[in-house]
């Protein structure tokens, strides 16, 4: 999680988070992907975060998951799309999971900083995904 000072205080650039994305675009099954994304989460916060940081990891992590799945379905988004769409979601379930733990609802007017935020870093990382599967060989593409 690099941080990203421009954008706003805890704001994060996320590179972990375009393995979710390839993983949503190369493995057959969505559930396959949502694996990959758990046990990514599992190993950071062993590795480096700590059981903080997994459940706001885990929170963000698996509505932003759930907002790709289900947008990867369509033809109407692309891949960065969907990318943008992940990035947003995965704050509000942070932001949702603060305000479940501290009971104060007013932590979503954080939400007009961190939710921009969250296309722009959502952006980057799709266009990074976008450019990663043009160099993959030809039967991994197929998948996307």
């Amino acid at each position: 999680m690099i941080p990203v000072p421009f954008l706003a205080p805890g704001a994060k650039l996320g590179l972990a988070n375009l393995i979710t994305v390839l993983a949503l675009y190369i493995l057959p099954r969505w559930q396959d992907a949502l694996t990959v994304l758990l046990l990514r989460i599992l190993l950071a916060s062993l590795f480096g975060g700590g059981p903080g940081i997994m459940i706001y990891s885990i929170a963000g992590g698996l509505l932003s998951f759930a907002v790709m799945a289900l947008l990867r379905r369509s033809p109407r988004f692309s891949l960065i799309g969907v990318s943008c769409a992940g990035g947003f979601a995965h704050n509000i379930g942070q932001l949702a999971l603060a305000v479940l733990i501290t009971g104060s609802p007013g932590l979503f007017l954080y939400l007009p900083v961190l939710g921009p935020c969250g296309l722009v870093t959502g952006f980057l990382i799709g266009f990074a995904a976008s450019r990663t599967l043009l160099r993959l060989p030809a039967f991994l593409r197929e998948q996307h």
